[in-house]
């Protein structure tokens, strides 16, 4: 065998192994980690606090929104929309992968404690409603 073909063949073999050693780390820990935050925007009225968060792409099955004292959690994923061998990939801008978002609501007697009257995704935006206490 020339020496030539036993490089490649090295080479070749230590690509395959890191492509292995890759595709075990994203099976074991996509789920512990967080790759983007979305952005979110926090409108109050007379009423309500109402809560906007930018979400395209992402199934309102699939979030998971947490009420607590001082703010909400919410959480998914967004999931790459192409899987194959042969993409050439020329731009990702869209962030994709699991996000979780902690958003600190005001706090003080009008806010205490937060009830979630309606929650919707239309077009992209999730939106939740949390109603005022009353006398506020």
């Amino acid at each position: 065998m020339r020496s030539r073909d036993i490089s490649n063949w090295m080479w070749g073999e230590a690509l395959s192994m890191l492509e292995r050693a890759e595709r075990l780390q994203r099976q074991f820990f996509q789920h512990a980690t967080v790759a983007w935050e979305p952005p979110a925007d926090i409108i109050e009225t007379a009423e309500h606090v109402q809560v906007q968060v930018a979400l395209p792409g992402v199934g309102a099955d699939s979030i998971t929104v947490a009420v607590d004292p001082g703010g909400i959690s919410i959480s998914a994923a967004r999931a790459f929309p192409c899987r194959g061998d042969t993409l050439n990939i020329h731009r990702i801008e869209i962030p994709y992968g699991r996000f979780e978002r902690q958003i600190a609501l005001p706090l003080g007697d009008p806010y205490a404690p937060l009830e979630l009257v309606d929650k919707r995704l239309a077009d992209g935006v999730l939106t939740l409603i949390f109603k005022k206490k009353e006398g506020a």
